[in-house]
């Protein structure tokens, strides 16, 4: 059935590479785009053997992705998340292979991770954002594990094409879910970028997808059949991934001219940044703890501009104080200050006089050298030529003495440190905000 197999493979594909292009460093995103690949992956291959077992596994992998994606929400203040995540990973491992040699009834198994990681995001979901997420994600794994167990089972749910079109719409609905949590999580817009992008995969869809169902409707070769969906995954590869494409060709096209690669290249970040940046009003009326959780993340995007375009904390009143008088208030002009405050505010954390590894030292060490240096003292093959005495000095005292956890954790206390006085920065720039005059009322009343 082209006329379902080809627009679903596309829309799938397109969503995966979305995820994936948007923040590869999220975890969950990752796995939501992994689930939607597999599906994808499946739905060509069924329309060549229906009933194979590569087949039935692509369409159950999903599902050990999707308690991965699960898992990876969790928030985290649960203690024992690594272990769950670590605890995930062999689980998954297993129950791949069980997938290969159990038979089509028998692989219904792979719900129970589903459902055991759903349980474990249900139990935590006050803590999780959206506060509808969790229910969302429950009601969509619901109707994915039916439309499974009519594709697995004797049970006729209607036409088997319209079974998988209904698995492929839970899958893009867990990666629209699995989106927009994120797009909460790090304080930027999704709607904007997101209907860009989509719009995009539609016309590609009308434009390629209609030609290769045609073509798959007058071929039965495999191989010819599997030759289209490729071509489709790859228009919908560009259309998902269209910033590293583009940096990609820059690459190729502009080898020669570093300059122009430069300059496209910060065009290209300024580009990406407008459709994602939340707006400027919002700041003010931003909680505490999502302030903190900014401030925290934009200190672990120091080195990357990209990134630092798009942090609500470019709207700081400190960025505008420092942009005062300038000709050009740009988004790269705004990331640029805000990576100055940024190490302004872990230089005021270094006490007085020549280094020291003491312990009223260890803040400033850890944010310094490793953030704002970008230095990893436990790299392998860490070149130290060229660096100043003091620094290396450091980072040989912290490869020595200094375990990892404990550097993270001096790096975490210190990145705090530093959000908390910009928030006492921002409350005391915005003194109507409403969490202000509350704070007021309550010492006049006393």
């Amino acid at each position: 059935m082209p006329a379902i197999a080809v627009p679903a493979f596309a829309l799938t594909w397109w969503a995966a590479c979305y995820l994936t292009g948007r923040d590869p460093t999220r975890a969950a995103a990752l796995r939501a785009a992994g689930a939607l690949i597999s599906y994808a992956a499946g739905l060509a291959l069924w329309t060549v053997d229906a009933d194979g077992t590569a087949t039935q596994v692509l369409f159950c992998l999903p599902a050990l992705l999707w308690a991965g994606a699960s898992v990876a929400l969790l928030p985290s203040s649960v203690p024992e998340r690594r272990q769950i995540d670590l605890g995930w990973m062999i689980l998954a491992g297993a129950f791949l292979i069980v997938l290969v040699v159990l038979p089509s009834a028998g692989r219904l198994i792979v719900l129970a991770p589903l459902a055991g990681g759903l349980v474990l995001l249900w139990r935590f979901r006050d803590q999780v954002r959206p506060p509808l997420l969790t229910t969302a994600l429950a009601v969509a794994a619901a109707l994915y594990a039916l439309a499974l167990v009519a594709l697995l089972l004797p049970v006729d749910l209607g036409a088997p094409g319209l079974v998988l079109a209904a698995i492929g719409l839970d899958l893009v609905v867990l990666g629209f879910l699995i989106a927009v949590s994120d797009a909460l999580d790090v304080g930027e817009r999704l709607r904007p970028d997101l209907v860009r992008s989509a719009t995009a995969a539609v016309i590609a869809i009308v434009l390629v997808g209609g030609p290769v169902a045609v073509t798959l409707t007058t071929v039965d070769e495999p191989i010819i059949m599997l030759l289209q969906f490729a071509l489709v995954a790859v228009v919908m590869t560009v259309i998902g991934l269209i910033g590293p494409v583009r940096r990609g060709l820059d690459l190729l096209a502009f080898r020669g001219d570093e300059r122009v690669r430069r300059d496209r290249a910060d065009l290209m970040l300024l580009a990406d940044a407008l459709p994602r940046h939340r707006e400027r009003h919002r700041l003010p009326a931003t909680s505490r703890e999502d302030f903190l959780r900014y401030a925290r993340q934009a200190l672990d995007n120091y080195g990357d501009l990209g990134r630092l375009m798009r942090s609500p904390l470019t709207d700081l009143p400190e960025v505008d104080r420092r942009l005062d008088g300038r000709s050009s208030d740009q988004p790269l002009d705004r990331a640029v200050e805000l990576r100055a405050l940024l190490k302004d505010e872990v230089d005021r954390l270094r006490p007085a006089g020549e280094l020291e590894t003491t312990e009223e030292w260890r803040h400033y060490n850890a944010l310094h050298f490793c953030t704002v240096a970008g230095l990893n003292p436990y790299a392998r093959k860490m070149r130290t030529d060229g660096l100043e005495r003091e620094t290396r000095r450091a980072i040989d005292w912290m490869r020595r003495y200094v375990p990892r956890g404990t550097l993270r954790r001096w790096h975490n206390e210190g990145a705090t440190l530093v959000a908390t006085r910009l928030w006492d920065g921002l409350v005391a720039a915005n003194p109507r905000r409403p969490d202000t005059q509350h704070i007021i009322g309550q010492f006049g009343r006393k």
